[in-house]
This record gives structure tokens, sequence and C-alpha cells, in this order.
């Protein structure tokens, strides 16, 4: 149990800090670019090299299969419904004066978060070690989302304290998110286990390559190529010493 509440504490600290460092000091944008590519490759390499092994593993191919694309396909519908903002300078000055655009933008990524706990549930329930690294690239993921929620928020009210309070609820469906799905789990057959196991890795994926590489890819170039590196090399020495 108290492993458990590191994790979920871990996986929910990134919008918090994020949101605090949006209304108080907002970073470089090579920051954000280099904690975007890290967090990539941390996904990246849970994916390939933990999580889609793990449902082959427990259902066959087919159930892997069917699971990346439920995963990848669910991502991209929450994608069409409730954009994902990475980079602030993504919403116009013009739209960031507007108090329902700021408000939308943490219901946005309040919506996004719930899944991402639910990954952190598999990791664990799979027993594949994966969950302290799972919730290690959500934070680090959730960290830029916490500034660009934050800092349109306190640019449009002026309320510092209220700005972060709002951005930092953003946390909450993360923790909903991992207690759902870890009741859920006691109760499951193999076969639909590598379905979800598959499912979170294809989420991971769409989140990696659709979102956050994407959105760091206007960075200092060969110096953030080098963070996606030590991102598959942070999970590698992670789980050596798990």
């Amino acid at each position: 149990m108290p492993q458990e509440t590191m994790i979920v504490a871990l996986s929910a600290i990134g919008p918090v800090i994020g949101s605090g460092i949006g209304v108080f000091k907002r970073p470089t944008t090579a920051y954000i670019h280099n904690m975007l590519y890290f967090a990539a490759g941390i996904m990246l390499a849970i994916s390939f090299l933990d999580l889609i092994p793990e449902s082959i593993h427990l259902g066959g191919t087919f159930a892997c299969v069917a699971g990346i694309s439920l995963g990848a396909t669910a991502m991209a519908g929450l994608d069409r419904l409730f954009p994902h903002v990475h980079d602030c300078a993504a919403c116009g000055k013009e739209e960031c004066q507007l108090g329902h655009t700021a408000n939308f933008l943490i219901l946005a990524i309040f919506l996004h978060n719930f899944p991402e706990g639910m990954a952190i549930a598999i990791g664990a329930a799979t027993d594949v070690g994966d969950s302290l690294v799972i919730a290690l690239a959500i934070a680090i993921h959730n960290i830029p989302e916490g500034i660009c929620t934050s800092a349109p928020h306190y640019f449009t009210y002026g309320n510092r304290l209220k700005s972060f309070l709002m951005s930092s609820l953003s946390a909450l469906p993360i923790v909903v998110g991992y207690m759902a799905a870890r009741y859920l789990f006691v109760q499951i057959s193999p076969q639909l286990m590598s379905v979800l196991v598959g499912a979170t890795a294809g989420l991971m994926i769409y989140i990696a390559a659709d979102e956050l590489m994407p959105a760091a890819r206007n960075g200092n170039g060969g110096q953030t190529i080098f963070f996606f590196i030590f991102g598959i090399i942070a999970v590698m020495l992670i789980e050596l010493l798990a």
C-alpha cells in the first residue's frame, strides 16, 4: 500500500508542478521541448519493451493488436472532441484573453487524464514493474500541460491562487482512473487483460507520436533528440533496478 500511494502521488504531481510554474515563472521553450521528448522516449520504451510483449503473452497477437487499435482510437476520439494543448503558443493572445477558452483548456486536460490513471493501474496489474515508470512519464508529460492551463487562466482572471487550484484539479482524474482500473482488474480474464494492456500501449504510443513529439519538433534540434534517447535509457535502467 505505501508503494501504491507513492505511485499515485507521483503521477498526480505533474499537473500541480506545471500549474505552479504557469502562474509564477514560465520556463524556456527549450526546457518544455526537452521534457516532452524525454516523456515520449519513456512512453515508447514502456510500450514496445514491456506492455506489447506482456499483452501477447497474456492473450496472443490478435488480442494485442485489438487492444492497440482500441487504445489509439479512443485517444484519437478524445483529441477530436477535446484538442490537446502542449505549447502555450498554440493559443493566440486574443483567444487566451477569453475566459471560456481558458476554462475549456482545463476541462480538456481534465478529461484526458482519466485514461492516463488507468494506464498506471494496468502497469501495476500486469506485474511487469512498469507502474512506477509510467507514473513518472505521465508526471513529466503533464507538467507542460499544467503550465499551459494555468497561465492562460491567470492571464484572463488575474487571480494566481484560483488559477493554480483550477489547473491543479486536472490531477484528480488520474487518481480516479487509477483506483477504478485497480478495482476492475481483480475480476477480469487474461484475454481481456491482454486487450487492456495492448490498449494502454496504443494509448501511450498515440500520446508520444501524435502529441509529444510533434509539439517538441521545433525545439533545439539534436540536443532534444538526446532527451528522447535519455527517456528510453531511463526505462531500461529503472527496470534493471526494479
